[in-house]
């Protein structure tokens, strides 16, 4: 799924720029403050993974379930939303890759490219929260190899 919208990401990031210059409009620059808004939001979805995964896996502790479906929709939204992300500068920057020789293309490119891995922070940390957010297997749970059913003595 995330691929797709990627994909789909890429797709808006290289029809963007032709469409704005046919409307008249003017071709924005990725700001700085873009990409450091990107690292911070990777940044807090990482933190939150780290403490949510050491609260359940390591110390073994409970957390408030409807605190972990927050969790978890957080983690979803954030993958998709940075998935997309990743795409639109990934395809922006592509359409500036064949003029580096210039400099305004070349900071596009740079700044796009720098902005896509941010973005792919964000994704890699909100599969981690994902991840993190997995109840772990108690002391009576048995892997269940065959497909089986867990049954209870005695019902």
């Amino acid at each position: 799924m995330l691929a797709g919208i990627t994909a789909a990401g890429v797709v808006l990031g290289w029809f963007g720029v032709p469409v704005l210059r046919q409307t008249g409009g003017s071709v924005p620059t990725v700001p700085w403050v873009s990409v450091l808004t990107l690292l911070f939001a990777g940044a807090v979805l990482a933190g939150i993974a780290w403490q949510t995964w050491w609260q359940l896996h390591r110390k073994r502790l409970r957390i408030d379930p409807h605190r972990a479906v927050n969790f978890l929709v957080l983690a979803k939204a954030s993958s998709v939303v940075g998935a997309f992300f990743v795409g639109m500068y990934l395809g922006y920057a592509a359409q500036y890759v064949g003029a580096l020789a210039y400099d305004a293309p070349r900071d596009r490119v740079i700044r796009s490219g720098v902005a896509a891995l941010a973005a792919l922070v964000i994704v890699a940390a909100a599969l981690l929260l994902e991840r993190a957010c997995m109840v772990p297997r108690g002391p009576d749970d048995k892997a269940d190899t065959e497909g089986e059913e867990k049954t209870t003595e005695g019902a």
